[in-house]
């Protein structure tokens, strides 16, 4: 959440391997060697802001091949030089991953995603973004869907795309170094689909969640619960400052 908003390599034995043989974690972190480029298991990411670049940032530093898509590739580009994180824009970055992480400002995603509906058919679509009116300090200020929430409607919207919302019950710093806070965070998952889940529980693990702090929720639906957790955002940075937090369930 900000509040103011290499392509993998396969293993060379046969396909079938892949669905019985080998977890998304252990083909994203395998060695160089073993690995060989493939569509089914990069990641794509639709949005260059802070919540985009801390994502980025973790996936590509703990083995996963990373597309940004972006509407001005080439600004984008220099700021990732040197770097494995490729920049390419929207509609080819959508091409090359079965996954697609929305880090784009929750207020215009609905309309953004819509437009995009074809291209995102049979993908998996992870809602890091929270829908909020913005207040005179930039902040969020109100729910824009006050009656649903930003992942159900992404759902609804997008019958052939499996929408998963997650990492919206924290600061964007927070998303890919979850160890590095002073108590144990959770991480919430809200989807219908139980492939999809698991599929970013295992996105979740390369960001550095251990499996003991990720708690399903349920269905898309219970996404709006999670997602006003944004109204509480602005007065937890005037009480604690601008660093790193996330919810967290004591039980």
């Amino acid at each position: 959440m900000d509040p103011r908003q290499r392509r993998v390599r396969r293993n060379d034995t046969c396909p079938r391997c892949f669905d019985d043989r080998r977890a998304l974690g252990d083909l994203l972190t395998a060695p160089d060697q073993t690995r060989k480029k493939t569509h089914m298991n990069s990641i794509t990411i639709l949005g260059s802001g802070r919540v985009g670049t801390a994502l980025a940032t973790a996936l590509s530093r703990n083995g996963a091949e990373v597309v940004i898509g972006t509407r001005d590739p080439e600004r984008v580009r220099t700021e990732w030089a040197g770097t494995d994180v490729e920049v390419s824009d929207t509609h080819d970055a959508l091409r090359r991953s079965d996954v697609v992480i929305n880090a784009t400002p929750g207020d215009t995603s609905l309309e953004r995603f819509t437009a995009l509906a074809d291209q995102l058919s049979g993908k998996i679509l992870v809602d890091v973004s929270n829908a909020t009116t913005r207040g005179a300090d930039g902040m969020p200020g109100g729910l824009v869907y006050q009656e649903s929430s930003l992942g159900e409607l992404l759902q609804q919207a997008l019958p052939d795309v499996a929408v998963v919302k997650t990492l919206n019950t924290m600061l964007f710093s927070a998303m890919g170094s979850p160890a590095s806070l002073g108590s144990t965070p959770t991480v919430f998952l809200s989807a219908d689909d139980h492939e999809a889940k698991t599929r970013v529980r295992e996105i979740l693990a390369l960001l550095g969640w251990d499996d003991a702090w990720i708690v399903d929720l349920g269905g898309i639906g219970t996404a709006r619960g999670t997602e006003a957790f944004a109204l509480l955002v602005p007065s937890l940075l005037g009480a604690l400052g601008f660093a790193p937090f996330a919810l967290s369930i004591a039980r």
